[in-house]
């Protein structure tokens, strides 16, 4: 191992981190000015003005959008309150690379919107919000833009009316929270948890602090002995920036921390880019640790997006468009966004889950300007992080001119000096109501009879905290809270976890914060599932309507019927989705068919037979194999091809054997490389049946298998 270290001196650190905390504390203050990013502008407030309909949404996020088109078309009058300038979120905010899931599990007016914008991933973000707004129009919803609410009234469990800081009342039958933090509900005094449970809470194996499930070795700084101190293993010299003092957990204990926040890049390579800004108040020494990390070995390969593979980093993901987190010091601002939901934080760890919160801990307005502070820390660390690795002379020579070929798309985010106005806010509230989606509901090993919709993503977190630990009696930086974990087929989403419970609001529906595990959250939290169950409580919303019917009494008979004639797919069937993807010559066997051993996780971007694949995650080596036995019509020689999708994250060496009668053969595939349909395995001659057999035993990334395909060879 070549270790490099910076050369310099004890006294450089110390007052480097000392000048770092007092310039961060001055850049949490700054005021945003026009043509920047920011999260709340205060409104001048205006005559008090009724308004009156029957359904009022607040957020302008995906499932707020759905939700007021939806209770429309129902024949219903909507109003649709958005905080910021903007509709759809993070749609229109920057996340394109769209997390799918299985893309047979999206219908109604999530389908409906990505085909008429042509595509599910990749398009453009102002393209987005342009439909998005045509979709609104067309259904007659009326949308305010910069509303902040200020404040409710409520009686007899019933949310009468709510009050915008510009000084609008909105008086409806029924209303949705579709925030992406569920301020409305908290207004309404409807009960939440914020943070992590703890594993036992509800039995779930992902839950808690420090899972061993997976992700155990993903973005761990490789695996080496990298010093959190500012002299390199001088405890007495403080910890380097960005790496947090609390004392982690035990496994299986839960806490009040978020998973991280970042925002989602747009980047081009165009010869018009924009080159990476410097930002006010720009602190080279929050990336401290980067420097440490990028000059600590040589051999680290740094790939500049995803990668499992040992000694790979990001350290970010630079890539045409959408541009995430990617990497053990990446976008993602670690402990930076812990007051952000209700604007409280309470450090240490807990053993029991406490009583659910209720109300507003901390005033709308102080709330308000409070994460206007977060987002604009946010906003300094990562401009200041793609600045320092485009320009800094302690990136590698070779790195620097990578990372600097890049820069922001001159066509997006125009007015916002083309930084994403959205954060990415992947976790807020959590509501608590009669039914509480967990991991064995992701896992189907709990259905539930009263779906709103599907969800399909696999059950993934981005890192809580990044603390120091010792390994091997060495003390060291870890980043905990990941994972992404998988399940093999889509799961219904719940009625009742849309809906508080009756005794506390009973004209109120939350799809986007609703009653989750913080496990389950990171399945459900996906932009096409906020669109899902936005639409279904906008039908559920004008149901109640009608039928003058609390929420929580909707006959769910008939909202199942509506919802489907709608388009929505509630229950999951693989017949009746979609045709495969392709039609493949020869005897195609695909990865439905195959015995596994295992846990697998199904992917849906770009199989090449069938509706989905099967990867490995890139967990659990040695622990999964995926058999395919082969029945012949005829004895003869043939071609044998592993069907899978090349890509730059999967093993280079899959172990696949070959089993004709009592022979077996061993081919090791680099499924990095192959064809448009994979790799072959070679020529076998068969006289009844053969057998393929796919490991994940000593990889060195995501095994894939899409399927096998047997060719009968000409005789010669």
């Amino acid at each position: 191992m070549t270790q490099r270290e910076p050369n310099l001196k004890r006294g450089v650190w110390v007052m480097a981190v000392v000048v770092c905390a007092v310039v961060h504390a001055a850049c949490c203050c700054n005021v945003t000015t026009a043509g920047e990013p920011h999260y709340y502008e205060p409104a001048e407030p205006g005559q008090p003005k009724l308004i009156e309909c029957d359904v009022a949404v607040y957020g302008g996020t995906p499932a707020g959008v759905t939700a007021a088109i939806q209770a429309a078309r129902e024949g219903k009058s909507a109003v649709l309150f958005s905080f910021n300038r903007h509709v759809g979120g993070m749609t229109s905010g920057g996340l394109t690379a769209t997390d799918l899931g299985r893309k047979d599990s999206i219908g109604g007016i999530a389908l409906e919107f990505y085909n008429r914008i042509g595509k599910a991933r990749d398009y453009s973000p102002g393209e987005a919000e342009t439909l998005y707004r045509k979709m609104l129009d067309e259904a007659g919803v009326k949308v305010l833009l910069g509303r902040a609410l200020s404040s409710v009234v409520m009686q007899d469990q019933q949310l009468v009316s709510a009050t915008m800081e510009t000084g609008e009342t909105v008086r409806a039958a029924v209303f949705v929270d579709s925030t992406y933090e569920g301020d409305l509900l908290a207004a309404a005094n409807v009960s939440y948890h914020v943070g992590r449970e703890p594993a036992a809470t509800y039995d779930e194996t992902l839950g808690g602090q420090w899972q061993t499930v997976s992700w155990k070795n993903v973005y761990q700084f490789c695996r080496l002995p990298l010093s959190p101190h500012v002299i390199a293993d001088d405890p007495a010299s403080g910890l380097l920036p960005e790496i947090a003092a609390e004392t982690p957990g035990k496994p299986g204990e839960g806490d009040f921390k978020v998973q991280a926040y970042n925002f989602r890049l747009q980047l081009s390579r165009s010869a018009d880019k924009v080159a990476f800004p410097k930002p006010r108040g720009y602190d080279v020494n929050r990336y401290a640790l980067l420097a440490r990390f990028l000059n600590f070995d040589d051999r680290i390969d740094w790939r500049l997006n995803y990668t499992t593979a040992p000694m790979t980093d990001g350290p970010v993901q630079m890539r045409q468009g959408d541009s995430n987190n990617a990497g053990s010091f990446s976008s993602d601002y670690v402990g930076g966004n812990y007051r952000w939901p209700d604007g409280t934080y309470q450090s240490g760890s807990i053993s029991e889950l406490p009583p659910p919160r209720r109300g507003l801990p901390v005033p709308l307005r102080d709330l308000y300007e409070l994460r206007e502070r977060i987002f604009q820390d946010h906003v300094n660390y990562q401009q200041g992080l793609m600045y320092f690795l485009a320009n800094d002379p302690q990136v590698p020579e070779a790195l620097r001119a990578r990372v600097s070929a890049w820069g922001l798309d001159p066509h997006e985010f125009i007015e916002t000096g083309f930084w994403p106005h959205q954060l990415y806010v992947r976790e807020g509230r959590r509501m608590l109501s009669d039914y509480v989606v967990t991991q064995a509901d992701c896992e189907s090993r709990r259905v539930v009879d009263d779906s709103v919709g599907l969800a399909s993503y696999p059950m993934d977190s981005h890192f809580c905290q990044r603390v120091v630990v010792e390994e091997n009696g060495v003390q060291t930086v870890r980043n905990e809270g990941g994972f992404g974990h998988g399940f093999r087929k889509p799961y219904p989403v719940s009625y009742r976890s849309i809906v508080p419970k009756k005794n506390e609001c009973e004209n109120l529906l939350v799809p986007v914060c609703l009653s989750s595990s913080h496990v389950a959250f990171g399945s459900i939290r996906m932009e096409p599932v906020y669109m899902i169950l936005g639409q279904s409580a906008g039908c559920a919303a004008a149901m109640a309507i009608t039928e003058q019917k609390t929420v929580q009494d909707v006959d769910y008979a008939k909202l199942k019927v509506k919802l489907e004639n709608d388009g929505q797919r509630l229950t999951w069937d693989d017949k009746s989705v979609r045709q495969p993807a392709k039609t493949l010559p020869g005897i195609v066997t695909d990865d439905t068919d195959a015995k596994t051993t295992g846990s697998w996780t199904s992917g849906t971007l770009s199989p090449v037979c069938g509706l989905a694949y099967l990867h490995d995650n890139n967990n659990g080596k040695g622990e999964k194999t995926a058999a395919f036995k082969i029945d012949v019509p005829k004895p003869g020689t043939y071609k044998v091809s592993l069907l899978y999708v090349a890509s730059g994250n999967r093993s280079t060496k899959t172990p696949v054997i070959v089993s004709v009668g009592e022979d077996a053969t061993e081919i090791i595939v680099d499924q990095r490389e192959g064809t448009a349909v994979g790799s072959s395995l070679g020529n076998f001659r068969v006289n009844d049946s053969i057998m393929v057999t796919v490991s994940n035993r000593d990889t060195d990334g995501f095994v894939v298998v899409d399927g096998v395909q047997l060719l009968l060879q000409p005789r010669h």
